[in-house]
């Protein structure tokens, strides 16, 4: 071949490489401008975002509507008036009695309250407390040998407050009540007797007593002050190997005797009782409930001095079979006692002979755990306490006797 129709050959082919190589198609385009179609890319941007949507309104809170007005409420006139029947001479209705309640036997069930019913509950009789607990000698339970001590038992005390009943509060409201002897369908007269009360003095006590077939010794002391406007108490009793114990009692003088207004037992604690004579109650500071008290109550170691001072004022108002009732009051309850004057007698006592009146309180019958109590007033003494003697249902006792007595 020519050398010069290869040249042109190669330079052919050369321009059909180069045309390849910037990109355009082979037989070109209309303009025959050189256009880029492959590696092309360009930037995007993005959509914007959607716009929030729209905060819900409240709704708009509707004005309060009126109130309507009452209507005037329109009374029905009177009935008329009917003019009272013609007078006839009838006989009168019978009147009817009601018929005698009698105790329902053993087999009987107790009536049920229906609920909702305004009936108060069955009263519970008070020799149904639980039976008293054996206890340590000289407790506040069962301590035999304090004289001013007339509870049976501290375990039965709060059942028999709890089921003291209704009708037991006008009595216990009632003053001092002085029934002459012989007279047992009279009424007691109510007046507030005289009274005359001893001075000041100490008087000091040799007991013996048993508790539980334990017998043993002891010594109590009386103080008795009182300066005409205020009084104080106290008495107290150490027995070897069984411990100590007291009671106080403080108040005014009145021209009707003692008028308390604090008693304090104690043993290992002390109870209280607090009498408001205004109010009538006394309160408790065992968490008892509170107790109606009336003109004259007495607390259980008061209640000595307030009888002495009552027989030294007159003692022949007080012959033997007269009884004196007052409401006594103890740390955890009150109590109507009734003291019968059996007459006087000589007593043979560690302080000498000494001529003494005598006064007795008997069981009540419907308490099985009441104790006696018998009390010597020595009539040289101003009728101070000079010998003291409990007994128990049980049999346990103790018996205090005047050893020796000065003035404090």
């Amino acid at each position: 071949m020519p050398r010069r129709a290869l040249l042109l050959l190669t330079a052919v082919v050369l321009a059909l490489h180069w045309l390849v190589l910037v990109g355009l198609p082979r037989g070109g385009t209309d303009q025959g401008a050189p256009q880029r179609l492959a590696f092309h890319t360009r930037m995007v941007e993005p959509p914007p975002p959607p716009p929030p949507p729209p905060e819900p309104q409240a709704a708009p809170v509707p004005p309060p509507a009126p109130k309507p007005r009452p209507r005037p409420v329109r009374k029905p006139p009177p009935p008329p008036v009917e003019a009272p029947p013609p007078t006839q001479h009838a006989e009168p209705a019978p009147v009817m009695e009601a018929p005698a309640q009698t105790a329902p036997s053993p087999a009987e069930p107790p009536a049920e309250v229906p609920a909702g019913s305004s009936a108060p509950p069955p009263e519970v009789p008070a020799d149904a407390a639980a039976p008293q607990a054996p206890s340590a000698p000289l407790s506040p339970a069962r301590d035999p040998a304090m004289p001013a001590m007339a509870e049976a038992s501290s375990a039965s005390a709060p059942a028999a407050a709890a089921s003291q009943p209704a009708q037991e509060a006008p009595a216990l409201t009632a003053g001092v009540e002085i029934l002459p002897p012989g007279a047992a369908g009279a009424v007691a007269g109510t007046e507030p007797p005289p009274v005359r009360l001893p001075p000041s003095a100490r008087l000091a006590f040799d007991v013996t007593g048993e508790v539980k077939k334990f017998h043993y010794n002891a010594s109590a002391e009386l103080l008795w002050r009182q300066d005409g406007t205020q009084y104080e108490a106290r008495q107290q009793i150490k027995a070897f190997l069984l411990g100590a114990r007291s009671q106080s009692s403080v108040g005014q003088i009145t021209p009707q005797g003692l008028r308390p207004t604090r008693f304090g037992d104690k043993s290992r604690s002390e109870r209280a009782a607090h009498f408001d004579f205004e109010r009538g109650e006394v309160i408790f500071s065992a968490n008892a409930p509170r107790a109606a008290i009336g003109s004259g109550a007495q607390d259980r170691l008061s209640v000595f001095i307030q009888l002495g001072a009552l027989l030294a004022a007159a003692p022949e108002r007080y012959p033997p079979g007269t009884r004196i009732t007052l409401t006594t009051v103890g740390a955890r309850s009150a109590e109507r006692w009734t003291f019968t004057v059996e007459g006087p007698q000589t007593l043979e006592l560690p302080a000498g002979s000494t001529p003494a009146l005598k006064l007795q309180r008997l069981p009540r019958p419907d308490q099985r755990y009441d104790q006696k109590a018998e009390l010597w007033l020595g009539t040289d003494m101003g009728y101070l306490p000079v010998r003291i003697r409990l007994t128990q249902a049980n049999g346990d006792f103790a018996d205090l006797s005047l050893s020796h007595h000065d003035t404090p």
